[in-house]
Formats: C-alpha cells, sequence, structure tokens
C-alpha cells in the first residue's frame, strides 16, 4: 500500500479551509470529486464545524464512518487550535497558563493523538477508494480512534479554557456535541475494534 498527497490535493486543502470558513461550498460542490479528494475536504468540514451539512445519510456504509473519521480529524485539529491560543495568551500568576505542566502536557497528547487519527483516516479513505480487501476493518480502526479522539480533544480543550469552556458563548461546546454524536454514530468504538480484533485474529 503506498499513498501520499498530491498537489493538487494540498491545494484543494488549503482552498478548503479558507471557502468552508467563510460559509462558502456545500455538498453538491463535492458531487464530482472522487472519494479520496472528498477525503480532504471532510476533515476541513470538521474543522469548520460544518460536519452536519455535508454528511450524506445515504450514502454507502463504509464511506459514511470514513467520512466521520475525517471529520473527527478536523474536530481534533480545532479543538487543539483553540486550546493552544488560550493557553499562550490566558495568565495566571503573571504566566502564561501553557506554560504549566497540568495545561501543556495534554495538549500534547491531543496532538499526538489527532495525528495518529489523522494516519487511520487517510487510511481508511484510500481503501475505500480503491477498493481494497482491507477497507471494512482500516474504516473500523479510524473511525473507533477518530471518534474518541475528538471527544478527548474537546474536553481537554474545555479544561484548558476553564470556566469559559463551559459557556453557550463559546464554540467549543458545538464541536464537543459534534464530536458525541460521531462517536456513537453507528456503534461506539468497543464495536468496531470488536471487527478488528476479529480481522486481526482470523
Amino acid at each position: 500500500m503506498q499513498f501520499a498527497f498530491t498537489e493538487d490535493q494540498e491545494l484543494l486543502r488549503r482552498e478548503a479551509r479558507e471557502v468552508l470558513s467563510n460559509g462558502g461550498w456545500g455538498r453538491d460542490e463535492l458531487a464530482e470529486l472522487d472519494f479520496l479528494d472528498r477525503a480532504v475536504v471532510f476533515e476541513e468540514v470538521g474543522r469548520a464545524d460544518r460536519g452536519e451539512e455535508f454528511f450524506d445519510t445515504n450514502g454507502p456504509e463504509l464511506e459514511r464512518l470514513a467520512s466521520l473519521a475525517l471529520e473527527a480529524v478536523g474536530i481534533s485539529a480545532k479543538a487543539l487550535e483553540l486550546g493552544v491560543e488560550h493557553a499562550k495568551t490566558r495568565e495566571q500568576f503573571g504566566r502564561p497558563i501553557g506554560v504549566y505542566q497540568a495545561v501543556s502536557h495534554p495538549l500534547a497528547d491531543t496532538f499526538v493523538e489527532t495525528e495518529l487519527a489523522r494516519s487511520l483516516a487517510y487510511w481508511a479513505a484510500w481503501c475505500v477508494d480503491e477498493g481494497e480487501e482491507e477497507a471494512s476493518v482500516a474504516v473500523a480502526a479510524a473511525k473507533s480512534y477518530a471518534g474518541d479522539v475528538a471527544v478527548a480533544a474537546c474536553e481537554r480543550s474545555i479544561q484548558v479554557h476553564g470556566g469559559i469552556g463551559f459557556t453557550w458563548e463559546h464554540v467549543l461546546h458545538r464541536y464537543y456535541k459534534r464530536a458525541l454524536w460521531i462517536q456513537a454514530f453507528g456503534g461506539y468504538a468497543r464495536e468496531h475494534r470488536a471487527r478488528v480484533a476479529a480481522y486481526l485474529l482470523d
């Protein structure tokens, strides 16, 4: 298995990040793209908090689960970005709170977990796009891990933000609710991990 992003896909990612954050595009704009190109957009959809608009409830199961894993990666990345920004600017005792280990270490964990989730999600997307035999196990691995990571990323970011992170005025609660929905959709992580285990043990 060999996979690497093309230059066109990287351009698509940058364009998607800008356009989606400004309210542009809709699901119809993605109809002509192959699944791997759509995968790049799905991650940015999660980052822009527009997953509900782009999720195709009638699509094939593997595509639906893979797209949610990718959206979860985008949510994780955004939660991390918000947490890091707050940790750099919020001060306590005359120092940015990010200098304290109780703040910085959970954010570092989120970064590592998000990168692993991204690798799994794009492996799943590639397998689905190519019709690989291992597509179902790749999707199960990606969905189970990325969903859990998105929830944990939001929870850690809320904790870093302190009181404001729990308020309706802050955007984090929307990402958190979407992450919880993704985590539950199509079965919680334990069910997908059981599929991975069955594949490995068989």
